[in-house]
């Protein structure tokens, strides 16, 4: 304590009582945080018990991330300290996203051993925000149904609902998987692919064939081939064709295996499974039953 019996502390002094360094007080005190109450003659700052108080607040503040405006405002009675501590705790949340991505396209990049070029795209596609992702998937569903208003209504509706919600602290495989999505709904020959199989379907619409006629000969396929294939029967068998026949009658193979290889072959499949690992979702089912059912059409195509 000063020694002239005012009561007042020297800078020194209070550095020594707040275990604070002098330059730090001193760059608070010019910034005008901590103002002091008077000077010495001599012209040295002088500070009061209250300004011992006043120094541990900044102190605690300036320990949790809070930038000096904030400070100044907590102190002017400006904002609360609930009010500020609120406000930083959602910026808190945001760095924290921006961390948690960050660590997983690095782990990416070092898995994958990326180039520049790779790195460079990864780290774009995984900080989109979450309406620019949406609206890339958007984008690729509006081209691949343009036009068609004979597809399959139950198929359009579920495009439609198609979303992409990676999570807020995303694994490596999930920027993996994000990032090889939007490289493949992006891909013109993905993109005409996806087309392709609409116009099939909306051709069918167009012959009158009933709404939700897609989903239907979905679920038959499974209940039909999925028993044969847990059986163990190859594609290449007798039997497989006996499948077939239940499925498609006397229709042309050809044209059936055309429609299912543009439909569902491992590229579709592997676009629904990366949809799911992106969204945290359960994998796509019946996967293996599609595949299943297409090798057996190339085995019997001229059956």
């Amino acid at each position: 304590m000063n020694d002239d019996g005012t009561g007042l502390l020297t800078i020194g002094e209070l550095a020594r009582a707040t275990g604070l360094s002098v330059r730090t007080i001193r760059y608070w005190s010019d910034e005008d945080v901590l103002a002091p109450v008077t000077r010495s003659p001599g012209g040295y700052r002088l500070y009061d018990a209250a300004s011992v108080a006043r120094l541990e607040l900044v102190r605690t503040l300036r320990e949790l991330g809070l930038g000096l405006d904030d400070v100044r405002r907590v102190l002017a009675g400006e904002r609360t300290v609930a009010e500020v501590a609120a406000t930083h705790v959602a910026a808190l949340d945001a760095q924290i996203r921006s961390l948690r991505v960050t660590r997983a396209v690095l782990s990416t990049i070092a898995r994958r051993d990326s180039t520049a070029e790779e790195t460079t795209l990864m780290n774009r596609l995984a900080r989109l925000s979450a309406g620019e992702r949406q609206r890339i998937m958007t984008e690729f569903v509006a081209q691949t149904l343009h036009g068609l208003d004979a597809v399959d209504p139950e198929v359009r509706e579920r495009m439609h609902a198609i979303t992409v919600e990676p999570a807020d602290d995303p694994t490596p495989e999930e920027v993996d998987a994000w990032v090889e999505l939007a490289e493949m709904i992006q891909d013109p020959d993905f993109r005409a692919q996806m087309r392709r199989a609409m116009e099939f379907n909306a051709a069918d619409g167009a012959s009158g064939r009933p709404d939700g006629r897609s989903l239907w000969f979905a679920k038959r396929l499974v209940e039909v081939a999925a028993p044969a294939r847990e059986r163990g029967i190859d594609p290449g068998s007798p039997e497989a064709d006996a499948v077939l026949r239940d499925l498609f009658g006397d229709a042309d193979r050809a044209d059936v295996l055309d429609r299912m290889t543009v439909g569902f072959n491992e590229r579709v499949a592997r676009y629904r499974e990366l949809i799911a690992l992106v969204n945290r979702a359960p994998a796509p089912p019946h996967a293996e039953d599609f595949a299943w059912v297409v090798a057996a059409l190339r085995a019997h195509a001229d059956s």
